[in-house]
């Protein structure tokens, strides 16, 4: 109950500076319009409209690459709640208040602090997007659960909470290899092996469904390439146009800072999982930076990261004056980073 009183106490507090900051940043405009930024919008979009987008519109290429999870809690939350921007914020509390406690129970079980790893996730610079209408709170309140669930060996349970996180993200993709790992390494009965097929169903499901829309079983993966340019490229390329981008003039400059910091972040977690011989672990999370680093450019970086919960856990382990001083430099970074993105620019 202590993870789910840091949860709650952590949006009560950027309930509270946001609603302060926003009338000052951005005028009289309404407050629940400022939460519907970027994605947000885009997965309110499919909710009301499904995949072919609104029809009094230009049709949006980029709209297959968001998977159909949280467009279908949305839609059912809409019905009793009218307001879309709300239906994000109410879906992202209540699926962040699980994955916090999911989270705490996973790092105690790791011999961690339960409530220093939930400080450390909703501390972490790009938390916005965990109190937004996006996906992340939505993955991690099916993923964190599938996990602890697979270190106790509790595989049919996993497996289900795994399909629900491959229906949210195709970052569900990788957390079913990892489980197909930690599976190989658990001294497995061998006749649980079938249940390991289970986490890929969704994404077999969507991607057929996009065939018959589309014509194409890729379409996810070519909604990225048309909607934001993210073509598979050699990482130093990718390395180079960022921080190229990164050295610019001009508030446009900052996000590509991020993404670089990011990014670095990105790879000194992989170490450390590599020197602890964390092996599924690092498969989940090195797939995704995989993905993420071989792009033309990085996006969304700093963003995927809130999606490592063997960071969470890893911080948990710390010392208690280590996790002092991570609140103290980067909380300050996450509020004003909330603020960026409620101003409507690009925070991560």
């Amino acid at each position: 109950m202590r993870a789910l009183g840091v949860w709650i106490t952590s949006r009560l507090g950027l309930l509270a500076v946001s609603v302060m900051a926003v009338p000052w940043l951005v005028g009289g405009r309404d407050y629940l319009s400022r939460w519907k930024q970027w994605d947000a919008s885009l997965f309110v979009t499919i909710a009301e409209y499904g995949y072919r987008g609104n029809p009094a519109q230009a049709r949006d290429p980029g709209l297959p690459a968001f998977f159909p999870g949280l467009p279908s809690v949305l839609r059912l939350v809409h019905l009793v709640v009218t307001d879309w921007a709300l239906c994000g914020l109410l879906v992202s509390l209540v699926a962040g208040g699980v994955a916090a406690v999911a989270l705490a129970r996973l790092a105690e079980f790791e011999g961690g602090s339960g409530e220093r790893a939930v400080l450390a996730m909703v501390l972490f610079p790009t938390a916005v997007f965990l109190a937004a209408g996006y996906s992340e709170s939505l993955f991690l309140a099916f993923a964190i659960p599938a996990w602890l669930a697979a270190r106790r060996r509790q595989w049919p349970l996993a497996v289900l909470l795994a399909a629900g996180a491959s229906s949210v993200r195709i970052t569900g993709l990788f957390l079913a290899v990892a489980l197909v790992v930690e599976f190989a390494l658990s001294r497995p009965r061998w006749r649980e092996l079938p249940w390991l097929v289970i986490p890929f169903v969704p994404l077999i499901a969507y991607s057929w469904y996009l065939r018959g829309l589309t014509g194409d079983w890729l379409a996810w993966k070519h909604a990225q390439e048309a909607g934001w340019g993210r073509e598979l490229v050699w990482p130093w390329r990718a390395w180079l146009t960022t921080w190229n981008s990164a050295m610019g003039a001009g508030d446009s400059a900052v996000p590509f800072r991020m993404e670089i910091a990011g990014a670095v972040v990105a790879v000194a977690v992989l170490v450390w999982l590599l020197a602890t011989r964390r092996w599924s672990e690092f498969v989940y999370c090195g797939l995704q930076a995989g993905a993420l680093l071989t792009s033309a450019y990085y996006l969304s970086v700093p963003r995927a990261l809130l999606l490592w919960f063997p960071l969470w856990v890893l911080i948990a382990r710390l010392p208690a004056r280590w996790s002092i001083g991570y609140g103290l430099l980067l909380g300050p970074l996450m509020v004003l980073n909330a603020m960026r993105f409620l101003t409507g620019a690009w925070a991560g």
